[in-house]
């Protein structure tokens, strides 16, 4: 038997690089697709077809339809989890404007807001995802947050300040409700800062 039939007879080797290729593909597949579908309508035979893979490799690398939102999820939620790190670098007292600062960058952001869109119009539709994103939000940055604020109270203070800033970039980036959709960031951080300020620190 010559090496080429050993070859196709036998399962392909598969590379770092192309196991890490391959996991990316339906990545963006899988965001693509809850994006343009909702979590409702999208399956998983959906986003390998667009990921050009056979569904049993979705399944190989991510598990059910859920987990594969949960790991889309975390990928278009990642630069918002930075913000912890912004909450620590300068004094209590400016605490507000810096976490309102960096979270409306995301959110302004061209390339970050298409898949956080994503994300959260599923969380909206379906209760599937709408857990999957809470424990996401939950365990990874509010938490953080709250350690970062290290005063009484603090969970609830960074759910608090969490909801005003989410509740503003529902009804902006969203909804689009005018005039909010359209004003001038820096006039909206101006407002929201001081109010996200009162939650963390305030007695």
């Amino acid at each position: 038997m010559s090496d080429s039939t050993t070859r196709r007879r036998g399962r392909p080797r598969r590379t770092e690089s192309d196991t890490t290729g391959t996991r990316d593909a339906i990545l963006a597949a899988a965001r693509a697709e809850f994006s343009e579908r909702g979590y409702d309508k999208t399956s998983v035979r959906g986003i390998a077809k667009a990921a050009g893979v056979d569904p049993a490799l979705v399944h190989h690398y991510f598990g059910t339809k859920e987990q594969v939102f949960g790991a889309a999820v975390e990928v278009a939620f990642a630069p918002a989890l930075n913000a912890p790190e912004a909450l620590a670098d300068g004094p209590l007292d400016g605490v507000g404007e810096r976490l309102t600062r960096f979270i409306f960058g995301v959110w302004e952001n061209p390339t970050t807001r298409a898949p956080l869109l994503a994300i959260v119009r599923s969380a909206v539709n379906n209760e599937a995802a709408a857990a999957v994103f809470r424990r996401l939000v939950a365990s990874q940055l509010l938490r953080r947050v709250a350690a970062q604020v290290d005063l009484p109270d603090a969970e609830l203070r960074a759910e608090l300040a969490a909801a005003q800033l989410v509740g503003t970039a529902m009804l902006r980036y969203v909804i689009k409700v005018e005039p909010l959709a359209s004003a001038d960031p820096e006039q909206i951080i101006a407002r929201v800062a001081p109010v996200v300020q009162g939650h963390l620190t305030n007695p």
